[in-house]
């Protein structure tokens, strides 16, 4: 194996040092191929050279290191977190990658102020609100979950309503009510905003609620029932009723989600198929004691990463069963930015040096699992059938997205090498009465839309409403450096590397006028004009009734309406409607409403902003007010109201 490769790099390879790190591999044109940690660079990296792995996924890639580079840390887990992080932001060829970087969401329960003085009157900031919420949690606030989806959160917030009757309405509102909401006569709120509860009851009821949610049901239940039989004693009936039903709805919700007897009160429940070179990672959550549901992952370069495992006591590489080298690939990669709870039930075993670098990583003891009993048992069996429903359903899909990608390119005489490096690109322009107008260009490749690779162009010099303009000026902008390029790379005949490539297939949304305009384009820039596939609306404009026009002089062609090809079409025309439009509207109500141009207004800084936004009641409130209304604000000239007045019009 080492005949392959330079001394320079062997050198670099014996020079090593036995300390933990991270080492990343390159090959010639720069590109990375793998991420790898190691307790020893010097014995991990040298396994790689010393041994001929033959016609194996190592070998293969061994054969194309042209460059190493190495990163000493202090640590495994520092390693094991460095690695990681690479992987997610590098995305090497050769290791299994999950790209769902999505926050997960949490159930707020806002903090409260305490009531200074018994004449003081309470408002929203002394009753604590329920929300859903995703983001940067804060000190003052309680947070609970992670849960897996926005779904399971609101079954927990409508859970918090039936059972404790906690507001969840916004604190504006809150400070207008005169009288009850909807939410009070169907007994979802006990109605704070109008003083029909203390602020102590309602205290209690939110300490209940977060017991609850921490998994404390049983006490909780005692605590009502106490509370219950004091106000029977004491002849204060109602109030006991009022109890009562709570009581009535807690039993009935620890009856409905099983959770009399669950000792587990925070547990992931990881379950892993693979089939047909795909995999799924099926992550569900248990927090305070309930299932909140669960969450499928779907990692990439699983076919590339099989027999990557490494031991991590010989340096070896291993031909490890990718089922768990999915999982430890989730593991490591997951867990960096999400909190991890004690206990992990998992569908195979993985390695204790992993667990324990997660344990060090975490400030978690974690407890991992491979073989449970009794309600784990039942849990991951759980996971596992729906591990293997969503692997079933995405392989379905992606076999189906396949065969239009092959229909398209056998209609249109589309290279068929290599399906799954096609690429269209696909515009459409949007505007209202030649407002705001913008265009699109969307992505699909590989099978699929591509929405990194979305761009929006703002439209300007133009008559309003002349969409063909519009075609015109964003067809130049896409495509007027990249044929640059290309005249450059054909008198040379060298393409520099990072050089993009064009399209495939370039789609305009519109018929012979759009695709005119587009071929006016393609001639200037001495560009292929059979790239160029108009989408002309049909007969009343039916869905299914389009006809593709050609900038090549090609007749028009109708694939007909149950056409796999005008399927995928009209996916990719669609998808570009919808970014264009909802561009258009974002960009329409900041002309209409001047966002953003108050803050670039000269003389007016965040004071002046305040005192503005506060006596007019926001943007559009100033957006309507004239020079002279502008002008009795404290602290604005003449002269400035003028000048706030011409910005904003």
């Amino acid at each position: 194996m080492s005949d392959v490769h330079s001394d320079e790099l062997l050198r670099e390879v014996a020079a090593l040092p036995p300390l933990p790190g991270v080492y990343r591999y390159f090959d010639a044109e720069g590109q990375l191929l793998y991420v790898g940690k190691a307790i020893s660079l010097k014995k991990r990296v040298s396994s790689y050279f010393q041994k001929n792995h033959g016609g194996t996924r190592i070998g293969h890639m061994v054969s194309k290191i042209v460059r190493l580079e190495t990163t000493v840390v202090r640590s495994e887990a520092e390693a094991l977190l460095l690695e990681n992080n690479l992987i997610k932001t590098l995305n090497p060829k050769y290791n299994i990658l999950f790209r769902d970087d999505k926050s997960y969401p949490y159930l707020k329960m806002t903090g409260v102020s305490t009531v200074s003085a018994k004449l003081e009157l309470p408002g929203p900031s002394h009753f604590t609100r329920v929300s859903y919420y995703r983001g940067a949690v804060e000190k003052r606030h309680h947070y609970f979950g992670p849960y897996p989806s926005a779904w399971a959160v609101k079954e927990a917030i409508l859970l918090m309503q039936k059972v404790f009757r906690l507001r969840t309405c916004e604190d504006p509102v809150f400070s207008n009510r005169t009288r009850p909401c909807l939410l009070y006569q169907i007994k979802r709120c006990s109605a704070p905003c109008v003083g029909h509860i203390s602020v102590q009851d309602y205290a209690s009821d939110v300490a209940n609620a977060e017991k609850f949610l921490r998994g404390d049901a049983q006490d909780v239940m005692r605590t009502l029932e106490r509370r219950m039989m004091a106000h029977a004693d004491k002849l204060e009936f109602e109030q006991a009723a009022e109890l009562r039903n709570q009581v009535a709805a807690l039993s009935n919700v620890l009856h409905q989600q099983s959770m009399d007897n669950v000792e587990d009160r925070d547990v992931d429940i990881l379950a892993v198929k693979v089939q047909g070179g795909r995999a799924c990672v099926n992550l569900a959550m248990v927090r305070g004691g309930r299932h909140l549901g669960d969450r499928p992952y779907f990692p990439v370069h699983v076919d590339a990463a099989i027999g990557f495992a490494e031991d991590d006591s010989s340096g070896v590489p291993l031909d490890t069963a990718v089922e768990v080298q999915t999982l430890e690939a989730f593991l490591a990669q997951h867990y960096l930015n999400v909190p991890m709870p004690g206990t992990l039930v998992l569908s195979e075993r993985v390695s204790k040096t992993l667990l324990n670098a997660l344990s060090e990583q975490t400030g978690v003891k974690v407890n991992a699992v491979h073989q449970p009993r009794e309600q784990r048992r039942a849990w991951l069996d759980m996971a596992l059938t729906n591990a293997g429903l969503q692997l079933a359903r995405l392989l379905a899909e992606e076999g189906s997205q396949q065969a239009r990608t092959r229909a398209l390119a056998e209609a249109l005489d589309l290279p068929l090498e290599s399906l799954d490096d096609l690429r269209i690109e696909c515009f459409d322009i949007s505007h209202t009465a030649g407002e705001a107008t913008q265009a699109s260009c969307v992505v699909f490749e590989h099978h699929a839309m591509q929405n990194a690779q979305y761009r929006r162009y703002n439209i300007e010099g133009i008559t309003p409403g002349d969409d063909y303009a519009a075609m015109r000026q964003v067809l130049a902008r896409r495509y007027a450096k990249l044929a640059e390029v290309l005249r450059e790379c054909r008198r040379s005949g060298e393409v520099p590397a990072g050089t993009g490539h064009m399209p495939d297939l370039v789609l305009v949304d519109g018929g012979k006028g759009q695709v005119a305009m587009a071929r006016e384009v393609f001639v200037g820039l001495e560009l292929d004009l059979s790239l160029i596939v108009g989408v002309e609306k049909g007969e009343g404009r039916k869905v299914g009734l389009e006809e593709l026009v050609f900038a090549d002089g090609r007749d028009k062609v109708y694939l007909g309406a149950d056409s796999a090809a005008l399927m995928l079409v009209a996916q990719i025309r669609d998808e570009a409607h919808r970014f264009a439009i909802t561009g258009m509207r974002a960009q329409r109500a900041k002309v209409r409403l001047g966002g953003g141009k108050l803050e670039e207004i000269p003389g007016v800084g965040p004071k002046r902003r305040a005192k503005l936004l506060q006596r007019f009641g926001g943007v559009r409130g100033v957006g309507l007010a004239s020079a002279e209304d502008i002008a009795t604000v404290d602290g604005i000239s003449r002269e400035l109201a003028e000048e706030i007045y011409r910005a904003l019009h």
